[in-house]
């Protein structure tokens, strides 16, 4: 349904990261290699990066495709960055809430993509969304499966659960909710990047110049990716890669 990708290491131009590589997230719009479900990811995208000494990231989003965007382009190009976080959009939901639907979505310190989809939306998460606060609900970005994923876990961050946590608890009641979703997740608040292989391809570069990438896919053909097994959490820093399984969610 998408492909994204977050970026710990050196700074670099946004360019050299998304739209340089061979294989790059740019690319990737409409030609993704390992893309399982769906073809092209033309229904919006976003970046969201960390400015020296700011621990809020900005972020830029568009309803339409990447490579249709002169603006990413000229901004690619001038902004640098030791952190961000990126997606391109397949939309479950056609034309559902444009701008608003495309990752990341962010709140204080975080960044957070979902790549996936659930069966029975939205009538399957509808048990979990009335669970949440009214206005947290009234809160959401969009109306978009992502968004409401992404207010669960935020919920359980704002309540103290370490991120990891936040994620791993997410994706067991929603894949309780919706058996068959797909729940790749990722969140960084630029220091650390916390992700799941839940559906969908998921694979890590830990680069000998204390550069870390997690991506739906290698950008490029570098041996050192590894692909992360299905049903795990990964936790991941500039120098350190973790991978924990995840459980399937009781019946």
């Amino acid at each position: 349904m998408c492909r994204h990708l977050a970026y710990l290491g050196p700074e670099s131009a946004v360019h050299d990261i998304l739209v340089e590589p061979p294989r790059g997230l740019y690319r990737q719009a409409w030609a993704p290699r390992l893309q399982k479900y769906g073809t092209v990811n033309a229904d919006g995208f976003g970046v969201g990066w960390y400015a020296g000494g700011d621990p809020v990231p900005a972020r830029y989003r568009r309803s339409g495709p990447m490579w249709a965007d002169a603006n990413f382009a000229d901004l690619a190009r001038v902004v640098r960055s030791g952190a961000l976080l990126a997606a391109v959009r397949d939309a479950t939901e056609a034309g559902a809430d444009g701008e608003a639907a495309a990752a990341p979505f962010t709140s204080g310190p975080w960044l957070f993509s979902h790549n996936g989809a659930l069966p029975g939306w939205p009538a399957s998460l509808a048990g979990l969304a009335a669970a949440l606060p009214a206005a947290e609900l009234l809160a959401l970005e969009a109306r978009c499966d992502s968004a409401l994923v992404w207010a669960l876990v935020l919920h359980r961050l704002r309540a103290g659960d370490e991120p990891g946590q936040a994620l791993a608890d997410t994706v067991r009641d929603v894949a309780r909710a919706a058996p068959g979703g797909r729940l790749n997740l990722l969140l960084t608040d630029g220091t650390t990047v916390i992700a799941t292989a839940w559906g969908d391809t998921l694979w890590y570069l830990a680069g000998p110049d204390r550069r870390t990438v997690v991506a739906s896919e290698p950008y490029d053909d570098d041996p050192l990716w590894v692909e992360v097994p299905d049903r795990t959490l990964l936790t991941a820093t500039r120098t350190d890669v973790l991978l924990t399984p995840l459980k399937e969610p009781a019946a």
